[in-house]
C-alpha cells in the first residue's frame, strides 16, 4: 500500500513540474501567430498612450487655458471623449488579444481616419495621422493573414 503511495506522488510530483516547466517546446507551426500577437500587443501599449493622452486633454493636464476642454467645439469635445474611452477598451482587448479587441481597435483606426480626412476641422486634418493608421492597418491585416494561413481549414 505504501509503495502504491509512493508511485502517486512521484507522478504528481512529475506533473506538476511538467506544467511549470518554462522549457517549452517552440514549433515552426505557428511562427505567424505568435508575431501577429506581438503586433497586437505593441498596438495596446500604443491604444493605451492614445487613451490617456485623450483623457489628459479632457482633464487639463495637457495645453493651456486656450486649449481647455470647455473652451474647444462641441465636435472636438465629443471626439475626445470618444477616443478616450474606446483607445482604453481596445487596449485591454489587443493585450488578451482576443477577436473583440481587434475588432474595437479597427473602429479606432477606421474613425481616426474618417475624422480625420472627411472633418478636418475637428483635429486638423493631418494626413501623417491618416499614413499611420492606413499603415498599422495594413501590417495588422498581413499578419491576420498569415496567421490564418497557417492553421488548416
Amino acid at each position: 500500500m505504501s509503495d502504491s503511495s509512493a508511485r502517486d506522488t512521484s507522478r504528481d510530483h512529475a506533473i506538476s513540474v511538467e506544467a511549470i516547466s518554462s522549457e517549452r517546446i517552440e514549433s515552426a507551426d505557428n511562427v505567424w501567430t505568435r508575431r501577429l500577437v506581438f503586433f497586437l500587443r505593441i498596438m495596446a501599449v500604443v491604444s493605451v498612450a492614445k487613451g490617456l493622452y485623450h483623457w489628459a486633454q479632457v482633464t487639463g493636464f495637457i495645453g493651456g487655458e486656450e486649449e481647455a476642454f470647455e473652451n474647444q467645439s462641441l465636435a472636438w469635445q465629443a471626439s475626445t471623449v470618444y477616443f478616450a474611452v474606446i483607445e482604453l477598451v481596445a487596449a485591454v482587448g489587443l493585450w488578451l488579444a482576443t477577436p473583440w479587441g481587434a475588432v474595437v481597435w479597427l473602429i479606432t483606426v477606421v474613425s481616426m481616419t474618417v475624422i480625420e480626412l472627411m472633418f478636418p476641422a475637428i483635429y486638423g486634418g493631418s494626413i501623417a495621422v491618416v499614413v499611420a493608421e492606413a499603415l498599422m492597418l495594413s501590417i495588422y491585416l498581413a499578419l491576420a493573414w498569415m496567421a490564418a494561413r497557417e492553421r488548416p481549414p
